[in-house]
């Protein structure tokens, strides 16, 4: 049978209603102070548009990457462009045709089939760098895009030197994002696929040792 509560005591079912308050709190605070942060993160210019590297690598999925890939090679950024998660029927001579760009570099390019995500991008980027003997890579994607790209790709290839070259779409509205509904909803999910790569490590290792 079990005791009644003394006089000014609070219930063992109540105390634990208010840990997990306090802890579902806590976790809210922490999450809407890491979305503060990653906003902050989001790139709103190019650091460094000087240096050249030893490729340029394009992430497709979006507006004006392979654009600005195409342009990073003209102007002789890098030796080659390696443009990763392109569709099995994209060929170099119809990107090279819809970028108005001369069929002569497309020697100089190189795609990638196999990725369909970002975590695959820098996979087989890793794999052609390494192949290729290069060291260094300007890296082109979105700006919001950027934070996550990253971390992958600092993961799969730590010994390289990556510089952002983030691209702008024009839809994206950075400044004030929280105020624009699209913008809003893909800075939420970024986010959201930024904290899921972030703890992917952990799970697999917490796998890996219940294995």
């Amino acid at each position: 049978m079990t005791a009644a509560p003394r006089v000014g005591e609070v219930p063992r079912s109540q105390r634990r209603r208010r840990y997990l308050l306090r802890a579902v709190l806590l976790l809210l605070i922490l999450w809407f102070a890491g979305l503060i942060w990653f906003g902050q993160q989001v790139p709103n210019d190019i650091t460094d548009s000087a240096s050249e590297t030893d490729a340029i690598v394009v992430l497709t999925g979006g507006t004006l990457r392979v654009e600005r890939g195409l342009a990073l090679l003209a102007q002789g950024k890098a030796k080659k462009l390696f443009i990763s998660g392109v569709y099995h029927s994209t060929v170099v001579a119809a990107l090279l045709h819809l970028s108005r760009q001369s069929p002569e570099n497309v020697d100089r390019i190189a795609l990638g089939r196999e990725a369909d995500n970002t975590e695959g991008n820098a996979v087989e980027t890793a794999r052609w760098m390494r192949q290729e003997g290069f060291h260094s890579l300007r890296l082109v994607t979105g700006s919001y895009h950027m934070p996550r790209s990253l971390l992958e790709f600092s993961r799969a290839m730590p010994e390289m030197r990556i510089i952002a070259n983030p691209v702008f779409p024009e839809n994206v509205k950075q400044e004030r994002w929280w105020a624009w509904p699209g913008t809003a909803m893909l800075i939420l999910a970024e986010y959201t696929k930024y904290l899921l790569a972030l703890a992917r490590p952990l799970v697999h290792r917490d796998a890996d040792a219940g294995a």
